[in-house]
């Protein structure tokens, strides 16, 4: 009987050292992408598992499920995940999130082979088809937040939709000339960005009602109230100067907001400002956003989740959560 492969063998395969070995299964995010795609294919044709992983497969269940998320610190990501904690306690699972760097499309390569959980959630993380097959390989149970993949199961809005719904509500209030304030990413592919979407999502149907959205009118910036309250104030400082702003989230609407009032604008008589989220800042702000259930989606990938590793045979199921405008008093 042949016997298992060990971690010499896939150095042996890969033709890096031990140690190299051992940092890309642990540490994925420190070895360079070449060398790292190298290892794991090796590990994938010798059909290596780590020791204490082949321990923990023994066991049928672990009850504890992983969340991958870039910036869980960010409110909408954070809401999502008090979605997951609410679900997974009442179900007594225990909730490891893997954030920041470890939130990269290498920690999620290696992950199921280095991380005893039953399944995971991934928010808005890319990965590619040779990732897909590696989960899928390795029996992990996946659902995904704000991604689309048709081999796995997803919670996600219509970003689009909302953009559109945003026009819209400006177009009735007589608005005809507007901007777009959107999010710049931070590590490029990292994360999966709803700006784009909801941008389109504006501007076709502005377009629609014969009213044209110039690249003049769109700044992206980094995702802070500052650097919003400054591309706002750009905008509104030109002689055709918007008189509807639309910010990617009420973060950045929020910025907008006080670029206005900081040059003498009446909001909303003079310039209308839309936010995206209704987050804990729209209710103060008296901010109209376009409201995501974003707790829900958190409750309902876990949900999906957990039923799927009940039953594994399960077919996959794509859910689309609905969105609302709330008006109030910046429109």
């Amino acid at each position: 009987m042949a016997s298992r492969p060990t971690i010499y063998d896939v150095a042996e395969r890969a033709g890096v050292s031990i140690s190299t070995v051992s940092l890309a299964l642990n540490t994925p995010a420190r070895v360079h992408e070449a060398t790292l795609s190298r290892i794991m294919d090796a590990v994938d044709e010798l059909g290596f598992v780590p020791k204490t992983e082949a321990v923990t497969r023994a066991r049928r269940r672990v009850d504890r499920i992983g969340v991958i998320a870039p910036f869980t610190s960010h409110p909408t990501f954070a809401r999502r995940l008090n979605g997951v904690l609410r679900v997974a306690a009442d179900e007594r699972f225990e909730v490891v999130v893997y954030d920041h760097e470890s939130a990269a499309t290498s920690r999620l390569v290696t992950l199921p082979l280095t991380r005893p959980v039953d399944g995971l959630i991934v928010m808005s993380v890319p990965f590619n088809d040779d990732v897909a097959e590696r989960l899928l390989d390795q029996q992990m149970t996946t659902v995904l937040v704000e991604l689309h993949h048709r081999r796995f199961s997803s919670v996600t809005i219509d970003d689009a939709a909302g953009g559109r719904m945003v026009a819209e509500h400006l177009l009735a209030k007589g608005h005809r000339r507007f901007a777009f304030i959107g999010q710049a990413p931070k590590v490029r592919d990292s994360y999966v960005l709803q700006s784009p979407a909801r941008l389109n999502g504006f501007r076709e149907r502005l377009q629609a009602a014969g009213v044209e959205l110039r690249d003049e009118d769109v700044r992206t910036v980094e995702h802070s109230f500052d650097a919003a309250r400054a591309a706002a104030q750009e905008l509104i400082g030109r002689p055709d100067r918007p008189t509807a702003i639309f910010g990617h989230d009420d973060v950045l609407a929020s910025g907008a907001l006080r670029a206005g009032r900081d040059l003498g604008l009446d909001v909303p008589g003079d310039l209308a400002v839309v936010g995206f989220d209704d987050s804990d800042v729209a209710t103060p702000l008296d901010l109209t956003t376009v409201r995501q259930p974003l707790e829900e989606s958190g409750a309902v990938a876990t949900d999906t989740l957990l039923a799927q590793l009940a039953n594994p045979r399960s077919s996959v199921r794509e859910t689309s959560l609905r969105l609302t405008l709330v008006e109030r008093g910046t429109t």
